[in-house]
């Protein structure tokens, strides 16, 4: 197992992704570097107030710690107490047209282990995993770009194993779903998490294809969507999906309970909220407006590319 290669890659992919989006933005990412008092560290990329993003983060950490976070053992009660080591990628951008979308991305790797010794220690096996996914939150919906977005992702893991996007296209839709609003947060994309069936090497592989996909994934949508014309019709609309995004990171999203319980770095953790948001009280969109065909077409249960 080789954990330096793991972080190698997220560190040049963090680069890489970096660099792709101050191109298209015009703007440089101010960076930080931040270490964790409690052991590790990371670097934290972000962009306010771009060209075209109204707020992007690009951040890479890689934590360990001598207790599992609640969080992180919920699901397997049999690690609670043992030591941990986590590395990972997480991005989320918020475009400021309305007609661009909001995308997420997060790669990662985790190992759980026993470090106390003796003969008790020694039967339990260190259990690591990888996870990650890239996910689409349009707030006008384009099905060009819901399919390009899903088949992208589909030709990345086809490269490896045409089981695996289906699976973890299925697995999106399910994680990313607002159970108290009884909606879909997007259009989705995959996401895979404790994945380690295949050994280390090969779920490796799988994580690789899923980070690399990303830029080709996106870029091309942002580019396409990011002068077009709009109001402050549109940008109210957009204030108040964003709303959903804030509901769904603070009440559900693993990956922020996890930083914020092991101790993370507040503001890199908090990052993936958008700017400015609005909440109403039981608001409804006009029949047959813009805003009611996303809820009617896009935030649904959906094959994108059932005719491809």
């Amino acid at each position: 197992m080789n954990l330096n290669a793991v972080t190698d890659y997220l560190q040049g992919l963090q680069n890489r992704i970096v660099e792709a989006l101050e191109l298209v933005d015009g703007k440089n990412f101010m960076h930080v570097s931040w270490q964790r008092p409690e052991g590790g560290g990371g670097a934290s990329c972000v962009l306010e107030e771009g060209n075209v993003l109204e707020r992007g983060g690009v951040n890479f950490s890689h934590v360990m710690g001598d207790k599992l976070p609640p969080s992180a053992s919920a699901g397997r009660p049999e690690l609670a107490g043992r030591s941990f080591e986590a590395t990972g990628l997480s991005l989320v951008l918020h475009p400021r047209n309305p007609f661009a979308p909001t995308v997420h991305m997060n790669v990662r790797f985790f190992r759980a282990y026993n470090k106390n010794s003796g003969a008790a220690a020694k039967h339990d096996a260190d259990v690591w995993w990888f996870g990650g996914g890239m996910d689409l939150t349009p707030y006008y919906g384009f099905e060009e770009d819901a399919v390009h977005f899903h088949r992208t992702c589909r030709d990345a893991l086809a490269a490896f194993d045409d089981s695996l996007y289906p699976r973890f296209k299925k697995w999106c839709d399910e994680y990313f779903y607002l159970k108290h609003r009884k909606e879909p947060r997007g259009v989705g994309g995959v996401f895979f998490d404790d994945f380690n069936e295949l050994g280390f090497e090969q779920s490796f592989v799988v994580m690789r294809a899923v980070g690399d996909a990303f830029l080709n994934a996106y870029l091309p949508i942002l580019q396409r969507r990011k002068d077009t014309p709009y109001s402050e019709h549109e940008r109210d609309f957009q204030a108040y999906r964003r709303g959903r995004y804030v509901e769904f990171n603070l009440v559900y999203d693993r990956g922020t309970l996890f930083g914020l319980q092991s101790g993370g770095r507040t503001e890199s953790i908090l990052m993936s909220l958008p700017p400015i948001v609005k909440w109403r009280y039981d608001w409804k969109p006009a029949t047959g407006s813009p805003e009611a065909k996303l809820y009617s077409d896009f935030l649904i249960d959906r094959d994108w590319l059932s005719n491809l």
